[in-house]
Formats: C-alpha cells, structure tokens, sequence
C-alpha cells in the first residue's frame, strides 16, 4: 500500500505519511493515534505532540469536498462497502491481524539473506501476477468491490495473506483510488464509468514476507490529459529505480521524481511516502518522492517500495470520514505507480514484475 503507515505507508502504508512527518513515521503511534475525524464532519485533523500541531495544513487541506470548483467529470463520492471476506484458517497472517492493533512503523532496515531474498522474490512476484489480473477486469461498469473480491480469491488460493485487510482497520484486500483519489480507495459499490483512471494496489503475505505493488489503469476511452499524467508518473517511478544501487543517497530518488514531474508541471505529493518491506509491512526508511535533504544510503540486499503520486493539479489531499480515502483538494486527477525493489551489486532488482 502506499507511503509508509498507510496505505501508507501510505498506502496504511507508507504512503499513509509523509514529509515533516519523518519524526512521526519513526514513531509507533498507530493510525488511529495519528488521525481523527470530525463525526458529520468532512475534515479530518492529525492529533500531533503540541510542537507539531502548527504542521496540521501540510498535512490535510480543511476545504470541504462540497466546496470544490465544478468539472465535467463527477466527483467520487463514497459507495455501499460490503462485508469483510474470510481467509481460511490455515494460511498465515501477518501480526497485526492477530494482535488487532494498528502497527507502527518498524525501526531498522529490512535487509535480507540468501533465504529472505528468495522469499521476497516470490511474494513480489505473486502481487505482480495478482496485479497484472486485477487490471484485465477494468473495464466500464464493473464495480471496485468486484475487483476487490477477485484479487482476494487469488490471493488465497495461492496460500497467500492480502496484506491491506485488517491492516489498521482497512475494511479491503486492495486499493482502488479512482480519478482524484490519491490513495488508498476503499473499493465499493461505485462502477467505473468509461474515461475513468484506476490505482489498484496490491499488496501480498507469502512465506511470512510482504510483496508491494501497485499500477494505474485505464478504464475504457481515456482522455489524453489523464493518458500523459499517467505516463509521466510511470516515467517518474522508472527513473528512481534506475539510479538505486548500495550507496546511493535516498534523496535522489526524490529529486529525480520532482524534476520530472516539474518538467512536465505535475505536483508531487509529499504527505504519502515509500517505505522498506518485508518481514514487515512497513518499515524504514521513509522514501520522499519530492526534494530533501534527508540522510542515509541504500545498502546491499535491501527492499523498499518507491510508489511517487502526481496529480494535474493541487497536491493537497482531503481525507473523506472513512479515515482511509485521500482526494485531491481540487477534485484533480492523480496517478501512482509503485514497484518493490531489492538492492543489488548491480544496481536494484525489480521484484514486483511478471
């Protein structure tokens, strides 16, 4: 899932926080700590330590979702979301399913030996497949619950744990951010209409090791403004990976996604993030898609997910009451793309591909 708590991850995931929010992330507040919600309300505030309650704006816009400016395109409004699905008893699950708390983020690298590189070479590989086959199903008319369904049965039927369900709370086994969803879409009773751009992200347990990925599609007859911002994220996550080798400083990758996207005058995201993966969900390091100075190198057999968020226009994200769904403030369209990566002598391994 996305960024680093959120879905956050975040991408849950990493992607779930981002910048200004590094000292957060290493924190092992839960989600339910970090974020709280207005009951009737559409806003949704960040329940920080007094000396970062001033940081709250960059985090969550407060307009409220009636507010935005008008567009063709109908904005997403939230659909009927059905009951969990089970997962038979004798596949594994990852703790935090068992414990029923919302994890923190796990301090320290994941860093793997010969074993825990095949291990995660297989999960990737399954949430790649998975994924490839959630994306056949987009078409005009099937609901995203109907995705979600899909993907959990395949999932299962290879032994395998959907990571996001119970993950927090998250009520799915994948993500589905249509149109100005950044991240983390609960999927639902809403059918996709043709024109529309789906995330899918898909995150998998197998072996006792987590495998990260997600794709952005196009639902029937796409306009050529969402084709190009679709093409341009998927260059963004191609350039980052293609710089990754032991040494590299994390902050390139940052600074070659922001220059792309810059050049093609895409806003970058920056409150949902990368994050390490492995044995755990999500764990360090924070991956920034956007300029810093943050420290630290890549070393030799480590994983990470990459996963940058472009949107055509405001960066700034809304939370709906949900907890989990993150709009654009502008109703704008956004894109993500993601990729679980190994560190290798060689430069970075993908392991999330077919």
């Amino acid at each position: 899932m996305v960024g680093a708590l959120v879905y956050g991850e975040s991408k849950l995931f990493s992607s779930f926080l981002g910048v200004g929010a590094n000292h957060l992330l290493r924190s092992r507040l839960p989600v339910h700590q970090l974020f709280a919600n207005n009951p009737g309300g559409k806003h949704v505030s960040m329940q920080l330590p007094k000396a970062l309650s001033g940081l709250t704006n960059l985090f969550f816009s407060r307009r409220n979702l009636d507010e935005m400016q008008n567009t063709k395109r109908k904005r997403l409004r939230p659909g009927k979301i059905s009951p969990r699905l089970p997962v038979p008893d004798n596949i594994p699950r990852p703790p935090y399913v068992k414990s029923k708390q919302p994890p923190g983020i796990a301090s320290g690298p994941e860093v793997h030996d010969e074993k825990g590189i095949e291990c995660m070479r297989a999960s990737g590989r399954l949430a790649a497949q998975v994924l490839e086959y959630a994306g056949t199903l987009v078409k005009p008319g099937i609901m995203t619950d109907d995705i979600d369904k899909a993907v959990h049965q395949m999932i299962i039927d290879n032994g395998a744990y959907p990571s996001p369900l119970g993950y927090g709370g998250f009520p799915k086994s994948v993500c589905t951010s249509v149109n100005e969803c950044i991240c983390h879409g609960i999927p639902d009773s809403r059918a996709l209409e043709d024109g529309d751009i789906i995330n899918i992200d898909v995150t998998v347990y197998l072996n006792g090791y987590h495998g990260d990925t997600s794709a952005t599609f196009f639902c029937g007859d796409v306009g050529d403004e969402a084709r190009k911002l679709v093409q341009v994220t998927k260059e963004c996550l191609d350039k980052a990976i293609s710089i990754c080798a032991p040494g590299v400083e994390f902050k390139k990758i940052g600074k070659i996604i922001h220059d792309h996207a810059d050049k093609h005058r895409y806003g970058v995201v920056r409150q949902f993030v990368g994050h390490g993966v492995g044995r755990v969900f999500h764990a360090d390091p924070v991956i920034l898609h956007f300029r810093n100075n943050d420290g630290g190198r890549m070393v030799l057999n480590q994983t990470f997910t990459i996963e940058p968020m472009l949107t055509i226009g405001s960066k700034n994200p809304v939370m709906w009451d949900d907890n989990w769904t993150v709009v654009t403030e502008d109703g704008s369209l956004s894109a993500q793309f993601e990729h679980t990566i190994l560190i290798t002598n060689d430069g970075a391994e993908i392991l999330t591909r077919c």
